[in-house]
This record gives C-alpha cells, sequence and structure tokens, in this order.
C-alpha cells in the first residue's frame, strides 16, 4: 500500500491535506488575552480558559485545547477589559438645565458561559450596556442640579450610575470596571450664559454670607477679649489702685499727645502745670 501511495503522489498530497485539516479541526490554541466557550452543536458544553480575578500572566489555562472536529466549534471571549460608547444625549437637571452628555464605561466579560446564553457574543453586550447606561445617567443626572456636576459630588453620582449599570451588566456575565462622564456641558447660547449668571450670583450670596458670619464671630471675639481686658484691669485696680491709676493717665497720655489717632500727629494741647489732667508729671500723682 505504501508502494501505491508513493507511485501516486496526488494521493500523497490529498492525504497530507487531509490529515492537516482534521488536526486544525481537533486542535487549536486560546490565547491568554482569551477565553473560549465550546458548543457542541449549537450548545455550549464547557469553558476554556475562563476569567479568573487576581490570575498571574502565563499561569492560567491557555493553550492549546482539543475538540471533537467538524462537530465541536470554539467561540473565542475577549478576557481583557473593553469600553463602551455612549450616544451624546441631553439630560434635563433639577435647575431645568439641559445639559451635552458624554460618557463612557469600561467593562470585561467574567461569566462567559452566562454571556454566551443571553447575548451570544460581545457585540450584542456593548449594545445593551450602551442603552443602559444613557438610562442610567439621565435618572442620575435628572436628581441632581448642574453644579454637582462641577463638585466632589461628581465621583459620588458616577459611583451611583457605576453600581445600576453593574447590576444589569451581571445578568449578561459582565462585570462594570468604570464609568466616567467624557463632557457635560450647556448647549451654546442663552442658557449657557444664564447659567453662568445664575452660578455667579449663588457664588456671590455665599461669599457674603461668610463674610456676614466672619463679621458676627469677630465682634463676638473682641467683645469676649473686652470683658478679659476690664476683669484684668478691675483685678489690678484692687490689688494697687495707685499703679492702675498710673498706667491709664500713660494711656491717655500717649492718645493725647503721642499723635495716635490725630492725623499727622502735630496738634497742640495748651494747659495750666496745675491741671489735674497733668498730675502724673508732678510725681507721685500729686
Amino acid at each position: 500500500m505504501n508502494l501505491a501511495l508513493l507511485r501516486n503522489p496526488i494521493a500523497l498530497i490529498f492525504g497530507l491535506l487531509a490529515l492537516l485539516i482534521l488536526l486544525g479541526s481537533t486542535f487549536a490554541v486560546v490565547p491568554e488575552t482569551q477565553q473560549a466557550v465550546i458548543e457542541r452543536l449549537g450548545k455550549p458544553v464547557r469553558i476554556a480558559n475562563a476569567y479568573s480575578p487576581g490570575e498571574e500572566f502565563g499561569r492560567t489555562g491557555a493553550g492549546i485545547i482539543a475538540r471533537i472536529p467538524f462537530i465541536e466549534r470554539i467561540v473565542p471571549i475577549d478576557k481583557r477589559i473593553r469600553a463602551v460608547d455612549m450616544e451624546p444625549q441631553q439630560v434635563l437637571s433639577t435647575d431645568q438645565l439641559r445639559l451635552e452628555v458624554d460618557a463612557y464605561a469600561r467593562y470585561r466579560i467574567t461569566d462567559p458561559l452566562r454571556m454566551y446564553i443571553t447575548a451570544r457574543d460581545e457585540e450584542n453586550v456593548s449594545r445593551q450596556l450602551a442603552t443602559v447606561l444613557g438610562s442610567s445617567l439621565r435618572n442620575e443626572l435628572g436628581r441632581q442640579p448642574f453644579s454637582a456636576l462641577l463638585s466632589p459630588e461628581r465621583g459620588q453620582i458616577m459611583d451611583n450610575v457605576q453600581r445600576s449599570l453593574d447590576r444589569v451588566a451581571r445578568q449578561y456575565g459582565a462585570q462594570i470596571v468604570d464609568v466616567r462622564i467624557k463632557r457635560a456641558d450647556l448647549p451654546d447660547g442663552t442658557p449657557l450664559e444664564s447659567a453662568y449668571q445664575r452660578m455667579m450670583s449663588a457664588r456671590r450670596q455665599e461669599a457674603r454670607s461668610i463674610q456676614a458670619q466672619g463679621a458676627r464671630e469677630a465682634t463676638e471675639i473682641r467683645a469676649e477679649a473686652d470683658a478679659q481686658a476690664s476683669r484684668t484691669y478691675a483685678a489690678a485696680f484692687g490689688k494697687d489702685p495707685q499703679f492702675y491709676d498710673f498706667y491709664r493717665a500713660m494711656q491717655s497720655y500717649r492718645a493725647s499727645m503721642g499723635g495716635e489717632g490725630q492725623g499727622d500727629g502735630r496738634s497742640s494741647v495748651i494747659l495750666s502745670p496745675n491741671n489735674e489732667y497733668l498730675r502724673q508729671f508732678r510725681g507721685n500723682g500729686q
């Protein structure tokens, strides 16, 4: 028989081709970046190189796998993080401002069998998530004022959207990794200018409120300090009345003759040497 094949090279070539086709239909390579669902006559029977949290590159189930030729088919599914973009759309905030919102989400397939059963392929998952992302953003942003998107509250808003979207993604064997707003702007024209004016007015009112509160607190602090000073003076007067009288006289001289509060300090005062006001200059307060 071998001699017959050697005498008939065409048959040998066809035999080798058939062997190669059989080997190619039996064995396949699943790379590190993919997981695979093996289906038999349209029904999934097993998973190869399934995603596992915390797995190390090079220590997964990737490599050569075998299948029943012409009966089993391999459906590759990406293990990497994928992105889904939402179509830009308008959202009405609580302060009746229409926002032009553009956002995206990142996800990965963590349950390939569920994904295959519910969506069949990754493109269907992306389309479903894009629809749900737009709906979740409208619902969440519709409960927030425009200013919340410009404040630290924005992070909490995106967390709420991510949790809502993740609940839906789980139904398709996916996990939401991140959700972010790329752009959230007012439409050009009058609405934008009026929004800026309202925001500026609100910030000015907030600044006035802070200034008034600061002035009130400063008044209370000064009043407490004056009361404390009065108590200190009273205690000093009780211990040494003559020193207290001398100290207060020196303060009065400084204020009236030292130029404090008198502009350039060149005013003149004419008094009799025996004036009671100058008694401290005569020695011993006489």
